[in-house]
């Protein structure tokens, strides 16, 4: 993480670690099947939980 010019915060210095030992683990297939299930209805079903359809 010690790259010319990087700015760290906790938070996000935290999440990259976190994502490297998933990676290293060998477990990034998994990781990611649950981050999608999870992040979709997060960012996509609260915009459309009026029952609003989108338009073409």
């Amino acid at each position: 993480m010690d790259i010319t010019g990087a700015r760290w915060g906790l938070a996000g210095a935290e999440a990259v670690l976190g994502l490297r030992a998933v990676i290293t683990n060998g477990d990034f297939e998994e990781y990611w099947e649950y981050h999608v299930q999870r992040e979709h209805p997060r960012v996509h079903a609260v915009r459309y939980r009026d029952g609003l359809a989108l338009a073409a």
